[in-house]
C-alpha cells in the first residue's frame, strides 16, 4: 500500500450509493461518525488503515481493490482525453493536469464522463451516416425489440422453470415467503431511505427494499423482478449467451425485457393463465383482479401465449405517451407499424388521454383492406404521495379482425359488417387522400398547388 495519504472521497461515495445506504447507515454499521462519512467523500479526511479493514470486513470486499489509489489512473485518463485535437490550441501542462487529478477527482470524474458521452455521440453520427437503411447500429432499443419479436415474444425454457417455480412460491404462501425461506427479507421502506430507487437487494444484509408508496401489485410485482433474476438466472444467462448483440447495451435491454417476462411468468403462469383468459374472454380487467397484478401487466402477458399447441389470440402491444413517444411495442397478430416517424392520429390510443382510466375499442383499416380491432386505456406509473410525480401513458393491443368475437370486447359484433376507422401507418406511407388529420404528404407523391383552390385537406397530391 502507498505510504502516501490515501483520499478515495469518490469512490467511497460510489460504494456507499451502489449498497444504497445513507452515510448515517454507513456510519452506523462502520462505528464512526456521518460527519466523518460527509468529510471523507469530501476529500477532507484521507481513509485510514483501520476504516479500510473495517470496510472490508463490513462488505465482503477486496482491500487490495478498495485501497487502489485512483490518482495516477486519473491523471493518465484525464491527460489521454486532452491529447484530443479539439483541445490542441489550449496550454495544458502535465502537471497542471497532475494536479487537478490529484486535488479535484470528483471534477475530474465528471470531465471524463463527459469526454466518453461526446466520443460515444460523435461514434454514433459517423455510424448512423454509413449505416445502412433499417440497420441497428444506433438503435440498442429497436435491435432488442427485434430480438423478441423474433421469438414471437415466447420464451419456453423461462416459462416452462416460471411454472415449476410458481408452484413453490404458492406453497410457500407468496413471493415474500418464499424469499425468506431463501434467507432473503423482505422490507418495504420509505422513499428517503430508496435513494431514488423502487427496489434494491441489499447483498449484505440479505435484504430486498422495496418503495413503500407502490401499489399492491407494483409491490408484488418488484418481488417477482427480484426473483426473475436470481431463481431465473440461469435460463435468462443462457438465452443472452446464445447471441451476438452489436453493443452491451442491447444485451442489458434483452435481459431487462427477459427478467420482465419471466416476472409475469412467475404471477401468471402460461397454463393458468391461458385457461383463464379463455374463462374470461380476454377480460383484462377480470384477469388482472384474479391474478393481483394491474391491467397493463395483464396486456403485456397476452402478447406471450405462443407456446406451440396452445397458442391463443396473437395480439400487437405498443404504450406511448401523450407526446406520442413509443416506450414499448411488442410486434405480433401482423399490425404494421413504423420504425421512424409518427404513428396515426386517428388511431385511439392517442385519445385515451382524454378519459384516463376507460377502455376503449375501435375497429381499424387499413389502406390494404386489412382490419383490426383495438382496445387501447391509459395506465399510471409513479405518484404513491403528494409530491411524488406520476406518469400517464396509453397502451393498446391489437388482433386481427378475425380474432375479434373471442374478446368480450367485441362480442356480438361481426367483424364484416361494423364500420372501420381508416387509418394508415404513418402520414409519410399513407396515400389516403381526403385525411384531414394528416402532418405529412405521402412520400412519392407530387403536392399540387393551391393558388385557386384549398381543399380541406392540409396536402392535395397528384393521383400519381
Amino acid at each position: 500500500m502507498s505510504s502516501r495519504p490515501l483520499y478515495l472521497g469518490p469512490r467511497l461515495k460510489r460504494l456507499r450509493r451502489e449498497l444504497g445506504l445513507t452515510q448515517q447507515a454507513m456510519a452506523d454499521e462502520l462505528g464512526i461518525s456521518p460527519s466523518y462519512i460527509a468529510l471523507i467523500e469530501r476529500n477532507q479526511r484521507p481513509l485510514t488503515a483501520d476504516l479500510l479493514i473495517r470496510l472490508a470486513r463490513a462488505y465482503k470486499l477486496d482491500m487490495a481493490d478498495l485501497a487502489a489509489d485512483d490518482r495516477d489512473d486519473y491523471a493518465r485518463r484525464l491527460t489521454d482525453s486532452l491529447r484530443d485535437p479539439i483541445f490542441a490550441d489550449i496550454d495544458l501542462p502535465p502537471l497542471e493536469v497532475a494536479d487537478v487529478a490529484a486535488s479535484f477527482p470528483g471534477v475530474t470524474e465528471a470531465l471524463l464522463r463527459l469526454y466518453g458521452a461526446w466520443q460515444r455521440e460523435q461514434q454514433a453520427l459517423a455510424e448512423q451516416r454509413h449505416a445502412e437503411p433499417g440497420s441497428s447500429a444506433t438503435d440498442p432499443v429497436g435491435e432488442a425489440r427485434r430480438f423478441v419479436a423474433a421469438r414471437r415474444n415466447y420464451f419456453p425454457t423461462i416459462d416452462s422453470k416460471a411454472e415449476e417455480l410458481a408452484v413453490e412460491i404458492d406453497k410457500a404462501g407468496g413471493g415474500q415467503e418464499w424469499l425468506r425461506q431463501q434467507g432473503v427479507r423482505v422490507r418495504f421502506m420509505p422513499p428517503d431511505v430508496m435513494m431514488d430507487a423502487i427496489r434494491r437487494y441489499d447483498r449484505h444484509n440479505e435484504q430486498l427494499l422495496i418503495d413503500d408508496t407502490l401499489s399492491l401489485s407494483s409491490r408484488t410485482w418488484q418481488v417477482m423482478q427480484h426473483i426473475a433474476y436470481t431463481a431465473l438466472r440461469n435460463e435468462i444467462s443462457s438465452i443472452i449467451r446464445g447471441e451476438t448483440f452489436a453493443s452491451q447495451t442491447v444485451a442489458n435491454l434483452v435481459r431487462r425485457a427477459l427478467a420482465g417476462y419471466a416476472a409475469a411468468a412467475l404471477l401468471m403462469p402460461y397454463d393458468r393463465f391461458a385457461r383463464a383468459v379463455d374463462g374470461r374472454r380476454y377480460d383484462i380487467d377480470a384477469l388482472a383482479g384474479l391474478f393481483g397484478t394491474s391491467f397493463e401487466q395483464v396486456a403485456h402477458r397476452l402478447t406471450t401465449l405462443n407456446r406451440p399447441g396452445q397458442e391463443r389470440v396473437p395480439f400487437f402491444f405498443i404504450r406511448v405517451d401523450a407526446a406520442g413517444n413509443v416506450s414499448k411495442r411488442l410486434d405480433g397478430a401482423g399490425f404494421p407499424f413504423a420504425a421512424h416517424g409518427g404513428g396515426c392520429p386517428l388511431w385511439s390510443v392517442h385519445d385515451v388521454f382524454r378519459t384516463p382510466g376507460m377502455v376503449s375499442t375501435q375497429w381499424l383499416e387499413l389502406p390494404d383492406g386489412q382490419r383490426f380491432f383495438s382496445i387501447a386505456r391509459t395506465v399510471t406509473s409513479g405518484g404513491g404521495g403528494f409530491d411524488r410525480p406520476s406518469t400517464t401513458r396509453a397502451i393498446a393491443l391489437a388482433c386481427a379482425a378475425d380474432h375479434a368475437n373471442k374478446l368480450i370486447y367485441a362480442a356480438g359484433t361481426d367483424p364484416k359488417l361494423v364500420r372501420a376507422t381508416p387509418i394508415g401507418v404513418t402520414c409519410r406511407l399513407c396515400h389516403r387522400a381526403q385525411c384531414t388529420a394528416r402532418a405529412e404528404p405521402p412520400l412519392g407523391r407530387d403536392i399540387l398547388p393551391d393558388d385557386y383552390r384549398q381543399a380541406a385537406e392540409p396536402f392535395s397530391f397528384a393521383e400519381s
